[in-house]
């Protein structure tokens, strides 16, 4: 017996070494990344907490990866294991269980850089993806990818190579089978338990680990692996929605609360709780309408927003329009843009609807307003509109054509993304004529894309702002002069009188900072030109679900819509922005602001007039009602299809049903 022991227990010396080296390399890659955000670590007091939780973290991981291969591995005959292929798969598996974690560490800073996190659902969303993703890297990050990949690769040859002479030198006797059957027993019971890392109701988690005001800071303690294994997990599972910040307040509640607050006016039913149908402020002959979605052009870029000076297009114009000072995206993704514009949607912790599965169809868009009185709907796009899924959301829910990169014939430029700014736009004003000639009213949804990662643009169009081409500065000046270029052609075509526009941004190019949602990263501009629209500097706080309801009222369409955003046209207004960050979601006022997390309280902020944020020791409870309220929804709306259009009309007073759609 004395002898087998130590036999069973040197069939645990490799992984116990693997597991070592991972926690290793895990920390060195946490305490570089800390190092890098020194500053805000200090400020929230977190070298303790990012330090010794980010040991848990790794130690769960190792965890995760070694405890049932270790298990394995001792109940396996020391026959069986002792064969050259028995000792390559699970050389093979350790080697993984180092490499995997590493490659991951060294993508992070890329991605920190990009959206202030670690890897998240965002980075594996975009892995769906791999055509676009290889054309950026290979175009944008050139340098930086060969290095992660060979860093990568040499620690994959090395490691398999150390790791399979380690097993080649466990005793063979392997010891007595019931003792090394024990021992597998206590190493899963310990790997659970450090998977596990709690004796707590709930076992660790990202949210539990969150220590601070700064999102950067709340995700250090992490791994970039176990950050991307619960994002995936996330994605697999039943989706909680908002109820990750409210478990307890009833569907019904929600409901009624929304109802009483939009102000409905039609007669709501449990299929269509929330029908709001306002008189427009446009009466005439419907107008067309034209929709330019801006990728990733932030205030940060705008000159007349305080921004860098490289949109003296768009200053233009909003000098010519009805601006919005103090406009705000509901999150950092382009489908998160689309959704708060095309659909009027409110933002949740899921991925945005343009992907899900109950979206699509009978999923509530100005198309499918639009679709019933007689117009045209299209979708002009010049990348592969396949990406995000935005091809199929829209033609299930009410756009009847997808222009993309297949469609167009000589186009002057190429990029990564697909066809420059100025293609789009020349296709775009080329259907738009057309379609005024025939008589067709119509919705052109134009969305851009030369402004994004690795910032491809036609030489000799822009005096350029850095010295190097290929960067966000110069990407952005391009897309405003592209968009000038557009601008002028229009407002000089035959269409021009009978259209309305708008111009606003998806979202900014990057996200963060030093709070929980880094709220300066979500003000965008946007402006709207219309016949007859007086200039206007507008400073109320407003947010991308106000200008779907706007828009309806301008271009002259009173349909109940399930879009709980406000119409601009109307004095007052609403006041507020919604934006999600992650997990994070944030309620802003004039002078305040919430944010709730994932199995937290919510947290309060008075805001100063200089948007400054200071926190409140107790949250007002209205408030935070507000904020719940308004999170919730987006769900709920979603799960019990609320946000659809109805097949009728009802008239509040009379109940009598009306035509679903009303030509004029």
């Amino acid at each position: 017996m004395s002898r087998s022991v130590p036999r069973a227990v040197s069939g645990l010396a490799p992984f116990l070494r693997v597991f070592v080296a991972g926690l290793a390399l895990l920390s060195a890659s946490r305490l570089a990344l800390s190092l890098w955000h020194a500053d805000a670590v200090e400020a929230a007091d977190g070298w303790t907490p990012v330090l010794v939780q980010g040991l848990r973290v790794d130690v769960a991981t190792m965890c995760m990866f070694l405890g049932v291969a270790a298990a394995l591995y001792l109940l396996l005959p020391v026959g069986l294991r002792t064969r050259r292929g028995v000792r390559a798969v699970f050389a093979g598996w350790l080697t993984l269980a180092l490499v995997l974690p590493l490659t991951l560490e060294l993508a992070t800073p890329a991605f920190m850089h990009e959206y202030g996190l670690r890897p998240n659902r965002v980075f594996v969303e975009y892995l769906l993806y791999p055509q676009e993703i290889a054309s950026t890297l290979g175009k944008g990050h050139l340098a930086s990818s060969l290095l992660t990949l060979a860093l990568s690769v040499a620690a994959a040859l090395l490691g398999y190579r150390v790791i399979r002479r380690a097993l080649a030198r466990v005793d063979d006797a392997g010891g007595d089978w019931a003792l090394r059957a024990g021992l597998a027993v206590l190493v899963v019971a310990l790997s659970a338990m450090g998977i596990r890392s709690t004796l707590g109701h709930r076992p660790m988690n990202p949210s539990l680990l969150a220590f601070s005001g700064d999102a950067t800071v709340n995700t250090l303690p992490l791994n970039s692996f176990y950050s991307v294994a619960f994002s995936i997990r996330d994605l697999l599972r039943d989706d909680p929605g908002a109820r990750l910040y409210d478990t307890a307040t009833p569907d019904a509640a929600v409901a009624a609360y929304m109802h009483a607050r939009t102000g409905t006016s039609v007669a709501a039913s449990a299929s269509a709780p929330v029908l709001v149908e306002h008189a427009p402020a446009y009466t005439g002959r419907p107008r067309n309408l034209v929709i330019v979605l801006e990728e990733s052009l932030g205030a940060q870029f705008v000159g007349s927003l305080g921004g860098l000076p490289l949109t003296p297009n768009y200053d233009r114009l909003a000098a010519q329009g009805w601006a919005f000072d103090r406009l705000y995206a509901t999150g950092t993704r382009s489908v998160r843009g689309i959704e708060a514009v095309i659909s009027g949607y409110t933002p949740t912790p899921s991925q945005a609807t343009v992907k899900r599965p109950r979206a699509q169809g009978q999923f509530f868009t100005l198309a499918s307003v639009l679709a019933r009185h007689g117009y045209d709907t299209t979708f002009y796009y010049g990348g592969e509109s396949h990406f995000d899924n935005m091809r199929g959301f829209l033609l299930s829910n009410g756009f009847s054509r997808i222009v993309d990169r297949q469609d167009y014939d000589a186009p002057a430029f190429v990029g990564s993304w697909g066809v420059s700014d100025e293609d789009l736009f020349d296709h775009a004003h080329a259907e738009f004529t057309r379609l005024q000639a025939a008589g067709t009213p119509f919705l052109g949804f134009v969305f851009t894309s030369s402004n994004h990662d690795p910032f491809e643009f036609p030489d000799g169009r822009i005096q350029l702002h850095d010295a190097e081409k290929a960067t966000r500065n110069n990407a952005a000046k391009y897309a405003d002069y592209a968009l000038g270029r557009f601008m002028d052609q229009a407002r000089a075509s035959s269409y021009a009188d009978d259209t309305v526009f708008l111009v606003v941004a998806d979202h900014d190019s990057r996200a963060f900072g030093r709070t929980l949602v880094p709220v300066d990263n979500f003000h965008i501009p946007g402006l709207i030109l219309a016949p007859g629209l007086a200039p206007r500097r507008d400073d109320r706080l407003v947010s991308q679900i106000d200008l779907g309801p706007t828009l309806l009222s301008l271009v002259g369409i009173d349909d109940p819509t399930p879009m709980i955003g406000s119409d601009l046209t109307r004095s007052g207004g609403p006041g507020r922005a919604l934006m999600q960050y992650d997990q994070n979601f944030a309620y802003m006022t004039d002078d305040a602001m919430v944010v709730l997390q994932p199995a937290q309280a919510p947290l309060a902020f008075e805001r100063r007039a200089d948007g400054a944020l200071l926190p409140q020791a107790n949250a007002p409870p209205g408030l935070v009602r507000d904020a719940t309220m308004h999170a919730l929804w987006g769900t709920l709306a979603y799960e019990h299809g609320w946000h659809s259009l109805p097949d009728a009309r009802v008239d509040a007073g009379t109940g009598r049903v009306l035509s679903a759609a009303r030509a004029r």
